[in-house]
């Protein structure tokens, strides 16, 4: 296919989605290069390029020519641009080719979003009211439910607003999640700020105290600072958010169990009329129309799916990019994908556009995001920059992420990285597939992962101990992918090495061991011949001088 092109984020914007279909109808038709294309048009090799660049609409007879050179249907091909070409006039004409989306997608509402978070008003009163009444609430909801964005951007503007609402001002609030080492990380946020007024601890995604921590000492030791800060006496006020399907485990902590009674929330499904709300009224704050047949749709289609919510949004998403002219239609949301379909088709897009090494890369990095369940949904890990950046070479894997966040697959941090929302991992059937056909091996690199940062932290202590058994499964991680990288890290590849040589010593000394054992049974036979020798040699002098005249 001659020089490769340079990677393309579909999900941009018209003129970027135009350009990623030609180069899917060139990829379908073989892959010709843009020299061969060139000979069977009027347009020269730089012009044919340009069209699928994606950085401006090329004009209708570039379109149709290079269509021709792929074996496409001129026909169809027109009707696109006509679409585009509209769809781009009716947008320079309102202003609002760069305008934000009134949606989020998959990603949730922060505090700065509170002013297009609709639908959850009842909801963010009564927590507001049960955090006034008690120092330590608990969330609960199912995955999809909203748990982050109704703490993030329906409690904490309310917070900074206080006076508005008459509570008290606060003297700081505080967002956190737990992550792999709560009380090393987080151990400053639990002191209360000097300032005047309770210090506001959120902690979102609670959940994450089971799901990243493994040191139960830590683990216990968090939530009882966190309860003991959220005490009568204290200056800490906390809310949690958990994952309902981790309420038992939360019950396992007394004290927790004990607060968990005093003060929780349930988080449930939208009802119909607040979804209505969460479709139409983030349009209307930003100029824009949903169409009467798309939110009924789209009502019907989420009121009775668990966990739709993330959907909805990232269709509405889709369906905005799509839109014509002011109004978001339900044609706009047919071709997007509809409510699942959206998904899968945005990360398709994303991935589509890359070469072989690079989707082999995005492999990688999406499965190091993943904790697979074990009885229990599948979650996803929060990475560090450095782990991933580690996989493949530095700037390709810098390259990769930066496109999966520009398709809201992901979420970057400046060094941290995360899933965008849990329900990429069902809505997506190439990751979900990913997982399914490599389970159990996901879980044995999710061990490998903590192992080798544990052993790192501690000054990679060359006499690590790997048991044979864990050493047999792995040296499958020994092996590369096609394209002859490592799966591993250098740490991971470092903490496997000083395992085995560990092994291999020990191994060497017992059969050093056991090589000593026959010699000195030889020796001590030896020993015990001379020694009776010896004796009989000793009688017979004896009785020969007994026997001897005097």
């Amino acid at each position: 296919m001659g020089r490769q092109e340079k990677p393309l984020d579909a999900a941009s914007g018209p003129v970027a989605g135009f350009a990623f279909a030609l180069r899917k109808l060139r990829k379908e038709a073989g892959g010709p290069t843009y020299s061969a294309m060139a000979r069977r048009s009027p347009y020269s090799i730089s012009t044919l390029s340009r069209a699928a660049g994606g950085e401006q609409l090329p004009t209708l007879p570039v379109v149709l020519a290079y269509v021709n050179a792929c074996g496409g249907a001129p026909q169809e091909w027109e009707a696109r641009w006509q679409l585009v070409s509209e769809e781009l006039a009716v947008a320079r004409a309102q202003g609002r080719a760069d305008a934000p989306s009134p949606y989020r997608g998959l990603a949730r509402f922060e505090p700065g979003d509170h002013e297009l978070f609709f639908g959850r008003d009842r909801l963010v009163d009564e927590l507001t009211l049960l955090t006034t009444e008690h120092r330590f609430v608990t969330v609960f909801g199912a995955s999809g439910t909203g748990k982050s964005s109704l703490l993030r951007a329906g409690l904490v503007p309310r917070l900074r607003d206080a006076a508005a609402y008459g509570l008290p001002r606060p003297g700081a609030i505080r967002i956190l999640t737990p992550g792999e080492h709560p009380l090393a990380t987080h151990g400053a946020s639990l002191v209360p700020a000097d300032a005047a007024g309770d210090t506001w601890l959120v902690v979102d995604q609670f959940e994450e105290i089971f799901t990243l921590c493994h040191d139960e000492v830590e683990r216990t030791r968090f939530i009882d600072a966190l309860l003991e800060g959220g005490n009568p006496a204290g200056r800490l006020r906390v809310v949690l958010g958990v994952r309902a399907d981790f309420y038992t485990r939360c019950l396992d902590h007394t004290g927790l169990a004990a607060s968990i009674r005093d003060a929780s929330l349930p988080v449930g499904w939208m009802t119909s009329a607040e979804l209505r709300q969460a479709i139409t009224k983030p349009a209307a704050a930003c100029g824009l129309v949903v169409e009467r047949a798309l939110t009924e749709t789209l009502v019907e289609e989420v009121v009775t799916r668990a966990g739709g919510l993330p959907m909805l949004s990232h269709a509405l998403l889709e369906t905005w990019r799509r839109r014509r002219g002011q109004t978001l239609t339900l044609e706009a949301y047919e071709r997007a994908g509809g409510l699942r379909g959206a998904i899968a088709q945005s990360a398709e897009a994303a991935y589509e556009a890359m070469d072989a090494h690079q989707a082999e890369t995005a492999r990688q990095v999406m499965l190091r995001l993943i904790t697979p369940g074990d009885g229990a949904p599948d979650t996803r890990r929060r990475a560090t920059r450095a782990e991933l950046e580690a996989t493949g070479s530095a700037r390709q894997s810098q390259a990769v992420l930066e496109t999966l966040a520009r398709a809201r697959l992901i979420t970057l941090s400046e060094d941290s990285v995360d899933l965008v929302h849990e329900t990429l991992i069902t809505a997506w059937p190439r990751l979900h597939g990913w997982i399914e056909a490599d389970r159990e091996k996901l879980r044995l690199h999710r061990w490998l992962t903590e192992a080798a940062e544990a052993w790192e932290s501690v000054g990679r202590d060359p006499g690590v101990r790997i048991s044979p058994v864990r050493l047999t499964q792995l040296r499958d991680f020994t092996t590369t992918t096609t394209d002859d990288r490592s799966e591993l890290t250098a740490l991971e590849t470092d903490f496997i090495a000083a395992g085995t040589a560990t092994h291999r010593r020990t191994i060497r000394r017992r059969w050093a061991a056991r090589a000593t054992i026959p010699v000195l049974a030889v020796l001590a036979a030896v020993a015990g011949t001379f020694a009776w020798q010896q004796k009989r040699a000793g009688l017979g002098v004896s009785v020969f001088s007994a026997a001897s005249p005097g």
